[in-house]
């Protein structure tokens, strides 16, 4: 299963058996990422008269509902629906699934006022080229697995600097995966000036970019360019839990 692609006039190959999946897998109850106060993930066994959707009950069949809010309850991708009055659903944004990636991990810089943001600055120190692939993944420091059932809400957790996602929007960056909830800081009045920059809502809409959150990128996984298959679910909502995939590549 080795596929060969092309990018910036050099060839690579990838082995699509080898997939890194860098989604937060969804589980029942309060262990899951959780952000923005939204309620715990229930799986909830549907039971009809003598009915009963549970083998272990004695059921036939296994046969639950899923109740989950997707901007809260783990990995998701969104699309600029997110922001705008009209309803805008991410099938209608997402319409390519794979793309060249580049994995970048930064800290995030101190602020005097205890805020915690990721600057411009560390990266450019860290990317000197002026070419971007379509699709960058931060990966934040500290980076440790508790990031996989994190509770977010109420502690500010570390933000984006919206001259980082303009520049990233000027240099046509389609795709912008992050480990934090939010592009932006988690009480900021209604700001949401980098998801506004990203997005460029201020002039013409970039209605093909999305922004994919609460991502975890395991510190065995070096910086570089990979092959990103970027799934999300049929869903009309501006925003869908998604599964993104790493693919290492290698030139030949």
């Amino acid at each position: 299963m080795i596929i060969q692609l092309t990018f910036e006039g050099k060839h690579y190959r990838a082995n699509l058996q080898h997939g890194i999946d860098i989604s937060i897998p969804i589980q029942e109850g309060k262990k899951n990422v959780n952000c923005y106060y939204a309620d715990p993930v229930t799986f909830q066994t549907i039971e009809m008269g003598n009915f009963i959707g549970s083998v272990e009950k004695g059921g036939s069949v296994n046969y639950q509902k899923l109740l989950i809010t997707p901007h809260g309850n783990g990995t998701h991708t969104e699309c600029y629906g997110h922001l705008v009055a009209t309803p805008v659903s991410i099938n209608t944004c997402l319409k390519n699934f794979h793309f060249i990636a580049q994995l970048i991990t930064l800290p995030p810089t101190q602020q005097s006022n205890g805020d915690a943001i990721i600057t411009l600055a560390s990266f450019k120190e860290k990317v000197k080229s002026d070419n971007l692939p379509e699709a960058i993944i931060i990966r934040t420091l500290p980076n440790t697995d508790d990031k996989l059932y994190r509770q977010y809400s109420g502690s500010n957790p570390p933000y984006f600097d919206p001259a980082l996602t303009a520049l990233l929007a000027e240099k046509k960056v389609k795709h912008l995966l992050i480990d934090l909830p939010s592009l932006d800081k988690e009480v900021d009045g209604g700001l949401l000036a980098a998801h506004k920059a990203f997005w460029n809502l201020s002039h013409q809409p970039r209605k093909e970019a999305c922004v994919t959150e609460l991502t975890y990128v395991p510190n065995s996984i070096t910086d570089g360019l990979y092959l990103l298959n970027l799934q999300i679910i049929s869903l009309e909502m501006d925003a869908s839990p998604s599964k993104p995939i790493l693919y290492p590549i290698e030139l030949f």
